[in-house]
């Protein structure tokens, strides 16, 4: 008989049951209420997702990909961006944040990550400005914050709009004050994209995305392209989209984002314990950084035999993942890409191992994986 104690890398089931209840009331109020779109849930959810990123808008939208494509067209429709025009955006992200921006008709310009923080690398971002540059997407990648002066100060020599794909890293804080004076990720640019993806840390029971700005007018141009290019009923002032978030969906964030806070603590508290155990030469952990708050949406070691390490931590009932091992440029859709030279984004997606993080995961469940580690 296997007597192996069993740590899943992600149960949904498990990672919700602490909030079963409400999450159970808080469905039966939308379905009894009988407004499932547009009504007091979605608008409750935008102006507490607002306050979290200390911003002044939130436009509640379908998913993360859809929250980026939004900004990016919103942008041309305002006539800040055109056709043609260059993005500047991690290599080694997940591939969505590269097709908001092709999708756009504006073309990705991929940058390599710093090995420390697995985070684009402003010292690169030089080297990459050509006269059709107008936009910088750095990417909170595993919850890291993706900050620092050199972005800010390239960003505004050069005109730049920042867009954060802020997916994994809602409520972590950057060690840098952002444009307007926060240090909040999604209120640290010109404008963010959140995805409320089920496995996120402020996950849906479905799918589920939001943008955050302090602009109005983009805001506002958001709004309307979300629900059809409408700014009042039956009056399309652009070529739109049915992005909505339902009802439904906005209630259990609300009841998720009550606990956000100390969903991130716990993460951190077992990265913590990973960090301060794994002591084994052939596993690389991450980084904890002084100054700055991190949600560990993943917790990401290396390892230049992964599969060998992958298979001895299943058969010791250890679950892993790894995000992400085909970074955009080898994808077949991005052909044309693949001449790039990107040494990190390779070096990574051959050897990153995500470990298990989530609920019910508990610091002695990560002390007791280090061991594991430690005997590979």
């Amino acid at each position: 008989m296997d007597t192996t104690k069993r740590y899943p890398f992600l149960d949904l089931a498990l990672a919700n049951a602490p909030y079963m209840d409400e999450l159970k009331a808080a469905a039966c109020e939308v379905i009894e209420r009988g407004r499932y779109l547009h009504s007091t849930q979605t608008e409750l959810l935008e102006q507490e997702i607002a306050a979290t990123c200390e911003a002044r808008h939130c436009v509640s939208v379908s998913n993360g990909l859809d929250a980026l494509r939004l900004i990016l067209r919103a942008y041309k429709e305002l006539g800040i961006l055109n056709d043609g025009d260059e993005v500047i955006v991690p290599a080694n992200t997940y591939v969505a944040s590269v097709l908001a921006i092709s999708d756009n008709g504006l073309v990705p310009v991929l940058c390599d990550p710093r090995e420390d923080t697995m985070n684009l690398d402003s010292n690169l971002l030089e080297s990459l400005i050509t006269p059709r540059t107008r936009a910088i997407m750095p990417v909170h990648l595993y919850g890291t914050p993706c900050w620092d002066e050199t972005l800010m100060r390239v960003a505004r020599e050069h005109d730049l709009r920042i867009i954060e794909d802020n997916a994994q890293a809602i409520g972590a804080l950057s060690d840098v004050a952002g444009m307007n004076g926060t240090c909040v990720t999604g209120g640290l640019g010109d404008a963010a994209g959140i995805s409320f993806y089920p496995t996120k840390n402020l996950g849906a029971l479905g799918d589920g995305g939001a943008v955050v700005t302090n602009d109005d007018t983009l805001a506002a141009t958001v709004r309307a392209l979300a629900n059809y290019g409408s700014d009042r009923r039956y009056h399309n002032i652009y070529q739109g989209y049915n992005c909505r978030l339902d009802e439904i969906q906005a209630a259990m964030l609300r009841v998720k984002l009550r606990h956000l806070d100390q969903e991130n603590a716990t993460r951190a508290a077992v990265a913590r314990a990973y960090a301060d155990h794994i002591d084994n030469p052939r596993v690389k952990a991450p980084v904890i950084f002084d100054g700055m708050k991190q949600t560990w949406h993943q917790f990401v070691v290396r390892v230049e035999d992964r599969d060998a390490f992958r298979a001895y931590l299943e058969a010791n009932g250890v679950g892993t993942d790894i995000h992400y091992a085909t970074p955009a440029h080898r994808q077949p859709c991005y052909q044309g890409l693949e001449h790039v030279a990107l040494p990190m984004t390779e070096r990574l997606a051959d050897e990153v191992v995500s470990l298990p993080i989530a609920h019910p995961i508990t610091p002695g469940d990560a002390i007791a994986i280090a061991g594991i580690i430690n005997r590979f």
